[in-house]
């Protein structure tokens, strides 16, 4: 196992290989867009990214509008902020629902990373911005210590990660999506408990360090029980080289050549690809089938996204890479009689190790365990996946799970080559 050093080391790099590409405003140096495509919002060009989102077409979404919009789901973004201002967000975003404990800034985006999960997820298409998946959703945004928050004031008054997670499944937000990593604390662990007792469905990047074949972080919060983990997928619906993989993988969705905001000026689109698009749009596929089924529990709902994936291999024997498979939203939707299974029964209770899911719509308030997981990561949080040496966890530095930069080489995820056994995330 690497040292704690040598890990924090790669991850330096691989972050400054990231904003090495990042910086893409309008006024950028030639040389600096050459490993990047470019477009311009409405703003400052008329151009329509909506062009670009070939998932809408794939996933069937026009199809999928038909019979449910996310209409009534609230969506917790937490992130680096959310701005409500883009003609894409404008009278989606419920800066209000924010708990006053953890509303600073909640709508000042230091990134762009925010903005874009919230447009991917509900954005109206308006001004030729992002077309959400779920545009009958709202967003309920959550400004966190993340990359690119400088230190100083600013940074001592926006809410850590854990904070913000409580607050949310405090709320009646019912989904809460993370597009990022660095949760590895006992009290981000019991946060995620917190919130899973709640009866909120917790989707998480897995991140984008398997680039290079020999670096695989997994990160927390996804590597968590009770977190749906999100593998990035391509057009031709195969994994894309980028993605991280290993036992904690459940879904995958699409994460490659995505439009994103390319910086917090909001001035320009960049092509985008990683796994925290993936984690947004499943929060979106999520956000349409509860407002179809408003009684539906958290177990319920994420049993219907792990049955009705799109996938080549035997459900009980899911893929270190896409999981269960790649989501398809359209097949409960389309199904006005669709059986999701009994409310009660966490579909991954093996997988997550308990049945703290069990009783979370009836019962909403179970302390949180702090005492599980944490035992098995180091104190560099490090940690080695149950019945698999596939995957690694990242440092403690929260870190945002998109890259903008060209698209990357691809893995299947079909074939029995891909598939494994795994005991996932047992305690």
């Amino acid at each position: 196992m690497k040292s704690g050093t040598s890990r924090r080391a790669e991850q330096a790099a691989l972050l400054s290989a990231r904003y090495g590409r990042r910086a893409r405003a309008a006024g950028a140096v030639v040389g600096a867009l050459a490993a990047v495509s470019v477009s311009f919002a409405p703003s400052a060009a008329a151009y329509d990214e909506q062009s670009k989102q070939w998932y809408l077409d794939t996933m069937q979404a026009e199809k999928m509008w038909k019979v449910s919009t996310g209409k009534g789901v609230k969506v917790a973004v937490i992130d680096t902020g959310v701005n409500a201002n883009t003609p894409s967000l404008k009278g989606q975003v419920l800066a209000d629902d924010v708990p006053k404990a953890v509303a600073y800034h909640a709508t000042v985006d230091y990134d762009g990373h925010g903005t874009s999960m919230a447009e991917l997820i509900a954005g109206t298409g308006s001004g030729g911005g992002l077309q959400g998946l779920a545009p009958g959703a709202k967003i309920v945004p959550y400004r966190v210590q993340l990359e690119g928050l400088k230190s100083g004031a600013e940074k001592d008054k926006t809410p850590e990660p854990a904070e913000a997670l409580r607050a949310a499944a405090d709320t009646d937000a019912k989904i809460i999506s993370m597009s990022f990593g660095g949760m590895t604390t006992e009290e981000d662990e019991a946060a995620i408990d917190y919130a899973a007792s709640k009866g909120k469905l917790l989707i998480a990047a897995v991140g984008n360090n398997a680039d290079d074949g020999k670096t695989n972080f997994i990160d927390y919060p996804a590597g968590y029980p009770y977190v749906i983990g999100v593998a990035a997928a391509d057009e031709s619906l195969t994994v894309s080289k980028f993605s991280s993989y290993g036992n904690y993988v459940d879904v995958a969705a699409p994460g490659a050549e995505i439009p994103a905001w390319c910086n917090a000026t909001f001035r320009a689109y960049c092509d985008s690809k990683g796994t925290s698009a993936a984690a947004a749009l499943t929060s979106a596929a999520a956000a349409l089938i509860w407002s179809a089924h408003p009684n539906w529990t958290v177990n319920q709902v994420t049993r219907s996204l792990i049955d009705t994936a799109g996938r080549t291999w035997a459900k009980d024997d899911p893929s270190k890479y896409a999981g269960y498979g790649f989501i398809r939203p359209r097949v409960v939707l389309e199904n006005a009689n669709y059986d999701a299974g009994p409310a009660n029964v966490d579909p991954l209770a093996k997988d997550n190790g308990g049945d703290l899911l069990a009783n979370s719509a009836s019962s909403p308030s179970p302390s949180a365990s702090t005492t599980s997981r944490a035992q098995q990561r180091t104190s560099t949080g490090g940690t080695s996946a149950a019945g698999s040496s596939a995957a690694e966890s990242s440092n403690n530095t929260n870190t945002l799970w998109i890259t903008i930069g060209a698209a990357a080489a691809l893995i299947l995820i079909a074939g029995a080559g891909v598939a494994v056994t795994r005991a996932r995330r047992a305690r």
